[in-house]
């Protein structure tokens, strides 16, 4: 590696749960300035403001965090929900200090944290590429020289002049990342924001990256998408409860990585504190059921119910929405299973029970995979776990001949039809005179 672009010593960042912030503009500043000598007084009315009943507990996102990334390297960050990897982003790229150790960055930074994170929703398309622009220190004829191809690359032409506040997620993280990417940033910051695009549009941008690393610029990649780490990375990092564990090449902080879930999918779910959301609603355990028998280990082409237990401290939960993912062990979505998807609506939620959900002829290959759990509550985020199991998958009579596709030929098993449309004069082989 040659120069550094990024260096972080000892980065610690502290959150108070519980205690109520006030947060302060200029002017208030200024004012607390002047008034240095109230400080005292001030500081006992916000600590009586605090919400009775409500104890300040503190949460280190990070801790001790020390690293130096090289000018032109491609590193990526992998981590569980809540391993502080969103924080660290945050950090580097000045959104928030951190409350302990200092962070050194090298050169011009574009950061795409979050969807629409540095837009403003009254502004169009247009006016927030000249806003990131000049937010990066470009000049506006810079700024004119990529517009075209920011353009051209979000895909968003017919919608430029709209107000960005009506565009879609999609959009949204289109038009983001096209200006994050484009307008020349020497250090290069993206979390997983791109698993909201679709799968075309995450090529272009994995892509994108890969150019952009060509060209020497830095990237620091947050992502839960192993096979894009691993295709994409010089080396990686690991996050652990806000602790940098790990760091060596990407296939061998995977596997570390790997490991770990693997460990964590065999502890109750009611034990697990992993978990992101509110909780209003928890997870408590799942299971796997197949011909309402219990079982440890699926097959391909029988039907497979997923069984989950739940507990809630409220009388009834209204609106609610649970979702299962299926991923292969490399990050890879394969099934995403969605009650709002097939028109079932959970309106009213005791507070305890199970959630079945019924796959009919189970279609994944043979092969091992991870269970995410998802459930929302009017919207907000209940209860979110990453690896909540393992599920193995064996080889089954899918299609009722025996056979199934090799191992290499993807994951994903279709019922399909063939047949043959033609005439014997098509089919026959042309005879010529000798």
């Amino acid at each position: 590696m040659g120069a550094v672009a990024i260096r972080a010593t000892g980065l610690s960042k502290r959150y108070r749960i519980g205690q109520l912030q006030r947060y302060k503009a200029l002017r208030d500043s200024l004012t607390d300035a002047v008034a240095a000598p109230f400080r005292r007084l001030r500081t006992l009315l916000q600590s009586s403001g605090r919400r009775e009943g409500a104890p300040e507990v503190e949460i280190w996102a990070l801790k001790d965090v020390s690293f130096e990334i090289g000018r032109g390297d491609v590193v990526g960050m992998i981590g569980r929900n809540g391993a502080g990897k969103s924080t660290l982003l945050k950090i580097l790229s000045r959104i928030t200090e951190p409350t302990e150790g200092s962070a050194e960055i090298h050169g011009r930074v574009g950061s795409l944290l979050e969807v629409g994170t540095g837009f403003h929703p009254e502004l169009t398309g247009r006016e927030n590429i000249y806003l990131n622009g000049a937010i990066l220190g470009m000049r506006r004829r810079e700024i004119e020289r990529k517009f075209d191809e920011i353009v051209a690359f979000a895909e968003t032409e017919r919608f430029l002049d709209t107000p960005v506040k009506f565009y879609s997620s999609g959009m949204y993280v289109r038009l983001a990342f096209a200006v994050a990417a484009h307008l020349e940033p020497e250090i290069l910051l993206v979390d997983e924001v791109l698993a909201v695009g679709d799968a075309a549009f995450q090529k272009k941008c994995l892509g994108k990256m890969s150019g952009v690393a060509g060209e020497g610029r830095t990237v620091l990649f947050v992502s839960h998408n192993m096979a894009a780490i691993s295709g994409l990375c010089r080396s990686a990092y690991l996050l652990d409860q806000g602790r940098l564990t790990l760091t060596g090449e990407p296939h061998r902080v995977i596997d570390t990585y790997l490991a770990s879930l693997a460990r964590s999918s065999r502890q109750p779910l009611s034990d697990r504190t992993d978990r992101q959301g509110d909780g209003r609603l928890k997870f408590t355990d799942l299971g796997f059921r197949s011909a309402d028998t219990a079982v440890e280990v699926a097959q391909s082409g029988q039907d497979l119910e997923i069984s989950i237990g739940y507990t809630s401290e409220s009388q009834t939960l209204r609106n609610v929405l649970v979702s299962i993912g299926v991923f292969t062990l490399g990050g890879q979505c394969m099934l995403v299973l969605n009650n709002e998807l097939v028109g079932t609506e959970f309106e009213a939620v005791p507070p305890a029970g199970r959630f079945s959900c019924l796959v009919e002829r189970f279609p994944l290959a043979p092969g091992q995979y991870s269970i995410n759990l998802y459930c929302e509550v009017n919207g907000v985020t209940a209860d979110w776990i990453q690896h909540a199991a393992d599920l193995t998958v064996e080889a089954g009579d899918f299609f009722g001949t025996g056979r199934l596709p090799p191992a290499t030929h993807g994951g994903v098993l279709m019922p399909h039809r063939w047949s043959l449309a033609g005439s014997a004069r098509d089919v026959e082989p042309e005879v010529r005179p000798v």
